[in-house]
């Protein structure tokens, strides 16, 4: 997938988890694991670690819950 296209989807689901009640980062992480291949965790997590350009914060605290 692109990194683009990544961002944009990874965002839109910490939108949404960050509009409600509860642990946002805890929940996008549930989220990922429960509808992301493990290739697109992977590759959400390599992003991340080369700076995470473009994600929201709960986006990257996500990616050390999974």
């Amino acid at each position: 997938m692109s990194p683009e296209k990544m961002i944009m989807m990874a965002n839109q689901i910490a939108s949404f988890f960050d509009s409600q009640p509860g642990n946002a980062p805890e929940r996008i992480a549930d989220h990922l694991r429960d509808y992301w291949e493990p290739r697109m965790r992977s590759q959400l997590a390599e992003y991340v670690q080369a700076g995470g350009a473009g994600l929201k914060p709960s986006v990257e605290e996500a990616v050390q819950h999974l």
